[in-house]
């Protein structure tokens, strides 16, 4: 199998594409999971950064969140993956070229604290109107929410590095674990 040739490129997209639509569909109608699903959905955008390119990756994510919209009743539920989930893989191969760990943790954080809040008012000013819900602090809700991202970015470095070792010869050094 030549892993250069452009049929191999091709089916690797539709295979990709194919199983991010399949557990973006779990996300949507499992609950419970749905967070764990997406993140899961948007392992696939990695690969396809290894496999052939950011140009690759970014046309799953844009076919996944299309098919998505298609196939999926529930519209709202898509929020999170086309949101943030669908192309971090793709902000997170560019942060990962800077040679500081601890710049490429200072610019996720600040991405995750960006994400956090527009999800946390767009979810207070739009979604949940009518609800009444307690008012935490938002500093709290923040670095809650960077925390736990910051573990999904590390899972996500875990999973990318174990498929380079399983799958893939060759070098590993786009994505550090930082």
């Amino acid at each position: 199998m030549n892993r250069n040739s452009k049929t191999f490129k091709i089916a690797m997209g539709g295979i990709c594409l194919a199983l991010a639509v399949i557990f973006i569909f779990g996300a949507t109608i499992v609950p419970g999971v749905e967070l764990t699903l997406f993140a899961i959905s948007s392992l696939f955008t990695a690969i396809m950064i290894l496999e052939t390119s950011v140009g690759g990756s970014a046309l799953v994510f844009a076919g996944a969140s299309l098919l998505g919209f298609i196939l999926i009743p529930n519209k709202l539920a898509l929020i999170p993956y086309v949101a943030m989930f669908g192309y971090y893989p793709i902000l997170k191969y560019y942060i990962e070229k800077i040679n500081s760990g601890i710049l490429q943790i200072a610019f996720k954080a600040i991405y995750f604290a960006a994400a956090i809040c527009l999800a946390l008012l767009c979810f207070k000013t739009v979604i949940a109107q009518s609800i009444h819900m307690p008012d935490y602090p938002m500093a709290i809700l923040i670095v809650g929410g960077i925390i736990l991202l910051l573990l999904y970015d590390f899972v996500m470095t875990f999973l990318i590095n174990w498929y380079i070792r399983r799958f893939k010869t060759g070098d590993s050094s786009s994505y550090k674990l930082s």
